[in-house]
């Protein structure tokens, strides 16, 4: 099951190069609310703190053999969110940060992960509307925290 853990967090590595390479200039496209400008900086801090609680999950399902709440919750996120990337690139008809590695790497690592957890006779954890709402509450929180330092020099002008 070790390998199932740490696989979630090599398939959201190669996912999040892929925003991390993108979204920067992606989001400076005209036509697109102020809200998603995002500079480098920001992107790579949004990022490795979302990074942490991915690795922290990693952990909890290596130490756990995938038995971690946890785990499983960010497990089925990362899955989920296969459909956002999806569902802005349709609704904006254009590409978005994350779209390639999407069918490439989200879905199939998601799929493979889940296949052997159960296989492997591992307990499918009933979900926790608590903890699921923590944890997608971790990517906003995370740009939010990334914003601060340009928000503190609005604030300051």
């Amino acid at each position: 099951m070790k390998k199932v853990a740490w696989g979630l967090l090599g398939a959201w590595i190669i996912h999040d190069l892929e925003e991390l390479a993108t979204m920067p200039g992606w989001s400076q496209q005209p036509g697109l609310p102020k809200v998603v400008r995002t500079s480098k900086a920001e992107a790579a801090t949004a990022i490795g703190l979302t990074g942490l609680a991915m690795a922290a999950a990693s952990a909890a399902g290596a130490a756990s053999g995938g038995r971690s709440r946890f785990f499983q919750a960010s497990l089925l996120g990362f899955g989920l969110h296969a459909g956002t990337h999806v569902a802005q690139s349709v609704a904006l008809r254009r590409y978005t940060p994350g779209l390639v590695t999407t069918p490439l790497v989200v879905i199939p690592y998601s799929v493979w992960a889940w296949r052997r957890l159960k296989r492997s006779g591992v307990p499918i954890a009933p979900s926790d509307p608590r903890l699921n709402l923590a944890l997608a509450a971790v990517v906003p929180l995370s740009h939010a925290i990334a914003r601060l330092p340009r928000l503190r020099r609005r604030s300051l002008r």
